[in-house]
């Protein structure tokens, strides 16, 4: 039995092979037990700064990427025992076929490693979300998301390197030194993806608006749904979803609608000279009395404000706190319907030009 082990294929003896073989078996074996145990001891260390830490959440966001770096790590240790077979050492392209496998191997292990910690990311800013969803605003949750996301870049440009490194053996200093330089002249032709990246890190700082915020863009209005690195997603009124870059939500005027200490409605009515200055006075005190009995209307004016040649000019305004968009229209709708119905039972005619039902944003 001892002879047989000691027998020698492709450089390495049988006992070797059965060495290495064995270690990848039972690391495959025990790996789901052993990658739940590290998890679980991690948990732990968490724990301790967090009361309400998830254990299953982490332990299902982890423990694929744990396993994947274990397995990985411990094969490629396993495999140094062995000896890479000469005869098998072909060369491809200026690199040996020992080289091409140990990259390979390499290449994987990293990349298990980033996704480990990209993982382990997502649920640290879960965790802080959590915390932030206690606060009245919305400004912490979107901060979260944000260096979220950022930490996450970061981390996959690291993970890069670190394959360009040990993987290909490439020289890290003369790789940012070299990037340094051509990245001057990529600033240059991705100066609008800049432009919004800086921009993304004032709207964060400067809290012009944040998530569910309704605002107002150039032509665009709607809510708030993500504030990216590059872009701000917006939900307008008929639900179309609108991607706006962050340089123009910056440098743009910007109105939040959601900000706005009170939301003014405006009513102009144009109506026929015809009509008798009783009934102008009677339909001014019922739309008076009408408003009066709104609820949500804190402030309003009904005043005969004008006397043109084509037509009476009566404007009627007012005010709401700053309620539920789809409330202050319907309030609005109300409202118009009421004015038609008063107009025509006091047989009030609108003029033949200038009709106008506007309502001020």
């Amino acid at each position: 039995m001892n002879r047989f082990l000691q027998q020698v294929f492709f450089d390495n003896t049988v006992a070797d092979y059965l060495w290495a073989l064995g270690i990848i078996l039972v690391v495959l074996i025990i790996n789901k037990f052993l990658s739940r145990y590290l998890a679980k001891l991690a948990c732990k260390l968490v724990n301790r700064q967090w009361k309400t830490f998830d254990e299953y959440k982490f332990i299902d966001l982890i423990i694929h990427p744990l396993s994947t770096f274990l397995v990985v790590t411990i094969s490629i240790i396993a495999l140094y025992r062995l000896r890479f077979p000469v005869a098998l050492n072909i060369t491809i392209y200026k690199y040996t076929l020992q080289q091409i496998f140990l990259s390979l191997a390499t290449i994987v292990q990293i990349a298990s490693l980033t996704w480990l910690i990209l993982r382990f990311v997502d649920f640290i800013a879960s965790l802080l979300e959590r915390r932030a969803d206690l606060t009245p605003t919305q400004s912490d949750n979107q901060l979260i998301l944000f260096f979220r996301d950022f930490l996450k870049v970061i981390i996959g440009l690291i993970g890069l390197m670190m394959i360009l490194h040990f993987a290909f053996s490439f020289n890290i200093s003369n790789l940012v030194t070299g990037l340094s330089i051509v990245g001057a002249a990529i600033a240059l032709a991705l100066r609008e993806s800049l432009e919004n990246l800086i921009a993304s890190f004032i709207i964060f700082f400067d809290k012009p608006f944040t998530t569910g915020d309704l605002v107002k863009v150039q032509s665009v209005t709607g809510n708030v749904e993500k504030i990216g690195l590059r872009s701000t997603r917006l939900r307008t009124g008929d639900k179309s979803y609108v991607t706006v870059p962050n340089k123009q939500m910056v440098d743009s005027i910007l109105d939040n609608v959601s900000k706005r200490s009170q939301i003014r409605g405006e009513i102009i009515l144009n109506m026929n000279l015809q009509t008798p200055p009783q009934k102008i006075e009677e339909l001014i005190t019922t739309i008076k009395s009408y408003l009066a009995k709104i609820e949500q209307v804190q402030t309003a004016n009904v005043l005969f404000t004008d006397i043109r040649v084509q037509a009476f000019i009566v404007q009627v305004e007012f005010f709401t706190p700053p309620i539920e968009w789809s409330l202050f229209t319907s309030i609005r709708q109300q409202l118009n319907i009421f004015i038609l119905q008063t107009m025509e039972r006091l047989e009030i005619k609108l003029a033949a030009e200038g009709k106008d039902f506007a309502l001020l944003p």
